[in-house]
């Protein structure tokens, strides 16, 4: 047993929130809270935090879940989840790594040796995405991501849908199976139409058909199709997802384990998903620690499908990326549409901590894109 001794933050580029804890004894593990567009608002929640876990034992993971969870009256939302994920995936890997075994050894032990993972494409305004889909090909992958439009006004002209389409077509014409994410950007009068497009030509998945919050909506498109519905990454804990599994307008949830409260709360979602016959495919944009925490909690969940990568992702510019800020990026080697279980202790990755250190001096806090439409009203990333 050790005490929590210390609680550190790093914000690093390219948009990355990683957190350290040091116990009594010397012990060490690392998490991510990061949230892209909000990195100082969880900082400061995290400097509230950072003094109140002083001395606390870092095994108790469940302990300091609830008191961040519930000990302070409001709870929930994008802000206090994230910073509680960052503090609970460090506290899962420095537990695991005192003990000298993966994290999913703690979580009943693994249900499968290899993770089916994709990556992105296109980027926030698709356009040549043959030539990308190629290089994914090339990297290992066999299924990719793409935005299915630009910024779209409620009512837009069909053609941008038709143009969607045929993207779709070209990426399935190399052999790539390809998940659309809407963003929810694209607004109910033409979400309806871009689905009934898209039916035909199979996608993997229809990823946020509308925003969140119009639960109705999803509902209502999700009875019009047969395409698989996926959403997830707007949502903060299991309460937030249940009425999503209870109506029904779900297939395939993708939480995102910065966001959901960590590795504890991941755990339990990616279970109540289980009982509704519903998949699970985490969110997963961000660092190298947000990663290799999700494939511990997929590498022991029955029902997980498939994991999103961020090698590559168009947001990673200035030179980092998910390979960066680690002492063995091997681990993310892509065959044949697979990555191997991490099968190091803790978090399965080594940090490169005077990197982390280095590259947090002075580093700004990433800006979410504003997208405006001809009358420059503003429209959804």
């Amino acid at each position: 047993m050790g005490k929590i001794a210390k609680i550190e933050y790093f914000r690093v580029p390219p948009r990355w929130l990683f957190v350290k804890i040091t116990d009594s004894e010397g012990n060490v593990g690392w998490g991510e809270a990061s949230l892209e567009g909000h990195t100082q608002a969880v900082e400061g929640c995290l400097d509230a935090w950072a003094d109140r876990y002083l001395g606390f034992e870092a095994d108790d993971i469940e302990h300091i879940w609830q008191l961040s969870y519930r000990g302070g009256f409001y709870r929930g939302g994008p802000v206090l989840m994230s910073a509680l994920s960052g503090i609970d995936i460090a506290l899962w890997d420095l537990k695991a790594r005192k003990l000298n075994v993966p994290i999913y050894q703690l979580l009943g032990g693994k249900v499968r040796d290899k993770l089916r993972v994709y990556a992105w494409i296109g980027g926030d305004r698709p356009s040549d995405v043959e030539a990308q889909a190629n290089a994914r090909k090339a990297q290992g992958f066999d299924a990719v991501k793409m935005n299915a439009t630009e910024d779209l006004g409620w009512l837009d002209s069909p053609r941008k849908l038709e143009e969607c389409v045929e993207r779709v077509k070209t990426v399935k014409a190399l052999g790539l199976d390809a998940g659309v994410d809407f963003h929810g950007r694209v607004h109910k009068p033409m979400a309806k139409q871009l689905v009934a497009k898209l039916e035909p030509h199979d996608p993997l998945f229809i990823e946020e058909p509308l925003l969140s919050e119009n639960i109705g909506g999803i509902k209502d498109i999700a009875s019009h199709t047969h395409c698989p519905i996926a959403l997830g990454e707007r949502l903060h804990s299991r309460w937030d997802v249940r009425p999503f599994l209870e109506s029904g307008c779900v297939d395939i949830l993708q939480p995102d384990i910065c966001h959901v409260g960590g590795i504890s709360e991941m755990r339990r979602i990616a279970s109540a998903c289980e009982t509704y016959d519903v998949a699970l495919a985490p969110h997963c944009p961000l660092g190298p620690i947000a990663l290799a925490a999700n494939v511990q909690v997929d590498a022991a969940s029955p029902n997980f499908v498939i994991q999103e990568m961020s090698l590559g992702i168009h947001y990673n510019v200035g030179g980092q990326d998910l390979t960066s800020y680690t002492l063995n990026p091997e681990v993310w080697k892509v065959t044949n549409g697979y990555i191997d279980l991490l099968s190091g202790p803790g978090l399965g990755i080594e940090i490169d901590e005077a990197q982390v250190r280095d590259l947090s001096k002075d580093s700004k806090a990433w800006v979410s894109p504003n997208f405006f439409g001809p009358g420059n009203e503003l429209r959804e990333w």
